[in-house]
């Protein structure tokens, strides 16, 4: 089923799933990389709906040498925000490249924090959704069969929640096992979730 960001990275592109369909992302700034910082900042977007401002901004607060350390290319990193009215995301777009022959070309990550609450999540996603914890932070683990080859890991804020969505690139024709999507994706999340801004 549908979530607030789904990840279409084959063709760096992001669609929000609202309860009338698929809305195309807007796009901020596709070339911009800029360095973290760890200051109060004012939010790059604000909505009118009077749900709380977005404190954490996954393009900004992630530092480079962090995703680079990862694997993920930081100085190709573009944001991939989506301002919707009733509720904000703000994203940032990254990629893998770390060719396993015959199982993975690498991945795409998109990370989005967002407005709405981690109960809102679960209720829209409780058929796909596993409660856990990330480094003593409630979270959700959503693998959906019908978004193949998709891992998400959805993380509660005082804010709202950030989400952290794979798109494994498969390396052979054919559907990829399900046991490949989330593999490693779990060391990820509680690498960086430290970074995440309350």
């Amino acid at each position: 089923m549908g979530g607030w960001g789904r990840a279409a990275l084959g063709a760096v592109v992001i669609a929000v799933v609202s309860a009338c369909g698929p809305v195309p992302a807007t796009v901020v700034d596709d070339s911009a990389t800029v360095a973290a910082t760890s200051t109060t900042r004012a939010p790059r977007i604000v909505d009118d709906s009077g749900r709380p401002d977005i404190a954490f901004d996954p393009c900004l607060d992630l530092p480079d040498d962090v995703m680079t350390a990862a694997g993920y290319d930081a100085a190709h990193k573009k944001f991939a925000d989506m301002p919707m009215g009733s509720y904000t995301f703000l994203g940032c777009e990254y990629n893998k490249h770390d060719l396993v022959p015959g199982v993975r070309r690498g991945y795409g990550l998109n990370v989005l924090s967002g407005n709405v609450s981690l109960d809102e999540e679960l209720e829209k996603n409780a058929d796909v959704a596993i409660p856990t914890t990330v480094n003593g932070r409630s979270a959700l683990r959503e693998v959906d069969p019908t978004t193949t080859d998709t891992c998400r890991y959805v993380l509660e804020t005082d804010f709202g929640i950030v989400i952290f969505s794979r798109l494994h690139y498969k390396d052979h024709p054919g559907p990829s096992a399900q046991s490949e999507w989330c593999a490693g994706m779990e060391h990820f999340v509680f690498s960086v979730e430290p970074f995440i801004r309350n």
